[in-house]
């Protein structure tokens, strides 16, 4: 009886296996596409540029920083693989005004055409604890990890769905998965990225659209050397317990996944457990991905049980430690 279950039970595997592709998107072509990226001037943003443009993209960056983004163009233009492509370079801050968006995006078409992919990497991270952070730091947060992504995305969904064909990438976070001490404001604003996409995907995938959210754990940029200035002693010790990916892996893997048309992007093992942890009501795009994380789900959480209870004891060793020298101090 048990040799007729577990028969029963691969046959079912293999159908699903057989029938996903069925169901799967069709793969997005990126030789001669055109991929837009904002905050393409460094970091993962310029990584993802790189990568499409090995694969024949024609790239539109997009950042604040002039000569950062001239910087970059020249490193992208290293990888081409025809005299054909291009690189075009913007200067906007996404998270300020749409209609100056809406300008840019209309000038990146008009000279390469329609956008194809959009990844929105425009982002940066503050973190503190939550009564010491300024209210106008929840605010930039917002603008910038938000908005800095709705405005260029609402810039190209129109065309997207006009052609029915394309791909949005969100880039958040492990942070916009679980939230973690410290990042009260920057986690919000990433969770944020989540909802906004979920609801995205659901209005486009008839016209042939596909959304994309990519989860990077801390990863090796300028962003991450920035933040790690001020993090909280109890923010640094929990970010160490998982290592510091490379820039080109992670765009590696996103790429890959926008062109699948993936809903979730995720890097490593502990990317695979958090994106199976959380993904509730998410998009699924195959059968088998779906029954990957029923199977999973109970195991999964299992483990996360002890990662929480070790960030917890993190916490109390830090206020306990804190405590102590203010003790010392007092009686110095």
């Amino acid at each position: 009886m048990l040799l007729l279950a577990a028969a029963c039970l691969v046959a079912f595997v293999l159908l699903l296996y057989m029938v996903s592709p069925l169901i799967s998107p069709k793969p997005l072509a990126l030789p001669g596409a055109h991929v837009v990226v904002t905050g393409g001037s460094s970091g993962i943003g310029k990584c993802i540029a790189i990568e499409c443009y090995k694969q024949g993209a024609f790239i539109t960056l997009v950042a604040r920083n002039e000569d950062k983004l001239l910087q970059a163009k020249k490193e992208i233009e290293k990888h081409s693989i025809n005299d054909k492509q291009v690189v075009l370079c913007i200067s906007v801050d996404v998270s300020q005004n749409y209609n100056q968006v809406e300008n840019v995006i209309k000038q990146a078409q008009e000279k390469l055409g329609p956008v194809d992919m959009l990844v929105n990497c425009a982002g940066m991270s503050l973190s503190g604890k939550f009564e010491e952070l300024e209210v106008s730091t929840f605010e930039r947060l917002m603008s910038i990890n938000y908005l800095g992504s709705v405005y260029p995305s609402r810039a190209v969904i129109t065309t997207m769905k006009e052609r029915r064909v394309g791909r949005i990438v969100f880039v958040s976070s492990q942070a916009g998965q679980l939230g973690l001490f410290g990042f009260t404001a920057y986690s919000s604003s990433k969770f944020a990225i989540r909802g906004l996409a979920e609801a995205l995907q659901m209005e486009v995938k008839p016209y042939n659209v596909y959304v994309t959210v990519a989860y990077p754990p801390d990863t090796d940029t300028p962003g991450l050397a920035e933040e790690n200035k001020t993090k909280p002693l109890e923010t640094r010790l929990i970010s160490e317990t998982t290592g510091v990916c490379k820039p080109e892996q992670v765009a590696k893997q996103i790429v890959k996944d926008a062109i699948q048309g993936n809903f979730n992007s995720s890097i490593g093992s502990d990317g695979y457990m958090l994106s199976s942890l959380t993904c509730g009501m998410a998009p699924v795009t195959s059968i088998t991905e779906g029954l990957q994380q029923v199977v999973t789900m109970g195991l999964f959480r299992t483990i996360a049980l002890f990662y929480l209870g070790s960030f917890d004891n993190i916490v109390r060793r830090c206020m306990a430690q804190r405590a102590k020298s203010e003790i010392a101090d007092k009686t110095a």
